[in-house]
């Protein structure tokens, strides 16, 4: 392999392992890094190259796009990255925008550019190639990353400042997280009246209550008892953490957001941090005494 054209892909979890196979089968010469052997190798079996290492990875690709599961690790793999001197680095992680802007100080100080860029939707989204992803980079290098995003789904440019990416997914993950959470509640009240679970969702679908949470969390793993949307408890709660510790620091009241993540914490304190955060209406179907079960 040589540098030039070659993306790396360094993450191949719920989320990266549904995302960089689509690079591959969008024609570009890929090579991955992952600390589990099982998902490199899958990710070798999609047409895919593996390396060693991060900075392995970074050895051989002009950019390097990373999805990784927490602030640190991001902030570690990135600055492993730096003796390879890519050109890009793209982060798909959410980290929040204090972490965004010390890897991209640390990245720019070594002449690579920044590429400030998470993602919404979920495992399903990445591998229906149906993202979100919200995106923070000058502008010049935002028309030439776009291609490679839009593999992945629609690509929104906020900002040109890094950070502002990560404000953006930070907000939108506390509103579904808050609607989730009020969805659950109205849910299990519903069904405690007698109400039939899915003749509800079809109600509020068509009504001023829609969301996220009556259109797809409900219906594709409440309902049916699966409680596998794809998102873990863990994510969803250090996602809130990060929202409400920004929106601390300037000042900005959260109070729907607080009862949100207090959700979360009773969740993962009774289902474990590796449950789907879908398992918030558990412990609303235990209080109302109640179950949100279709058909």
């Amino acid at each position: 392999m040589t540098k030039g054209k070659t993306l790396g892909f360094v993450g191949l979890g719920s989320m990266g392992s549904a995302m960089a196979p689509r690079l591959v089968a969008a024609g570009h010469d890929v090579v991955a890094f992952d600390t589990v052997a099982a998902s490199l190798d899958a990710f070798v079996a999609t047409g895919g190259k593996s390396a060693k290492s991060a900075a392995e990875v970074a050895e051989v690709s002009d950019i390097v796009l990373v999805s990784l599961p927490t602030p640190q690790i991001v902030h570690d793999v990135a600055l492993s990255l730096i003796p390879g001197k890519p050109r890009i680095v793209i982060d798909l992680s959410t980290t929040g925008p204090r972490m965004s802007g010390v890897v991209a100080d640390a990245l720019g100080a070594a002449g690579i550019i920044f590429v400030d860029a998470p993602v919404s939707g979920g495992r399903g989204g990445a591998l229906a190639g149906k993202l979100s992803l919200m995106v923070a980079c000058p502008d010049a290098t935002w028309e030439e990353v776009k291609p490679i995003l839009e593999t992945f789904g629609k690509a929104f440019h906020v900002g040109e400042k890094p950070g502002q990416a990560q404000t953006m997914k930070l907000v939108n993950n506390s509103l579904s997280v808050v609607a989730l959470a009020a969805t659950c509640e109205g849910m299990a009240m519903g069904v405690k009246a007698g109400l039939d679970p899915q003749v509800m969702l079809d109600v509020l679908n068509a009504s001023s209550g829609m969301n996220s949470a009556t259109r797809d969390k409900m219906p594709r793993a409440v309902l049916p008892r699966s409680f596998d949307f794809g998102f873990a408890t863990q994510l969803s709660l250090k996602d809130m953490r990060l929202c409400l510790d920004e929106a601390e620091g300037m000042g900005v009241p959260m109070m729907m957001g607080t009862t949100a993540r207090t959700m979360l914490n009773i969740t993962q304190a009774k289902y474990g941090g590796a449950s789907d955060f879908t398992s918030m209406a558990k412990i609303c179907e235990e209080w109302a005494g109640v179950e949100i079960k279709g058909k």
